[in-house]
């Protein structure tokens, strides 16, 4: 609920009305997608190297990407909603 909330703070005050409709589409399908695409990693990886490793292995991917996206992309790590630019 706390990511919904953020994702759609940002959504409303920085996505211009005519992007919406497109990028709608791409939210829904990472909400449907994504959590599947998870659980086949996580059943994969528990199979191949057990559940320990499977736990260990997605804490990592997941600190990892985060980090590779944090220097990827870093107005969005700089976002305050107090100084949007529709203000």
């Amino acid at each position: 609920m706390v990511s919904g909330l953020f994702r759609q703070t940002i959504w409303n005050q920085t996505i211009p009305d005519h992007f919406r409709g497109r990028l709608a589409g791409i939210e829904l399908l990472s909400f449907s997608v994504g959590p599947t695409l998870g659980q086949l990693r996580a059943g994969g990886m528990a199979a191949a190297i057990g559940l320990r490793g499977a736990i260990v292995s997605g804490g990592l991917l997941c600190f990892g990407a985060v980090g590779l996206l944090a220097a990827v992309l870093p107005r969005f790590t700089a976002y305050d909603e107090r100084i949007s630019p529709d203000r």
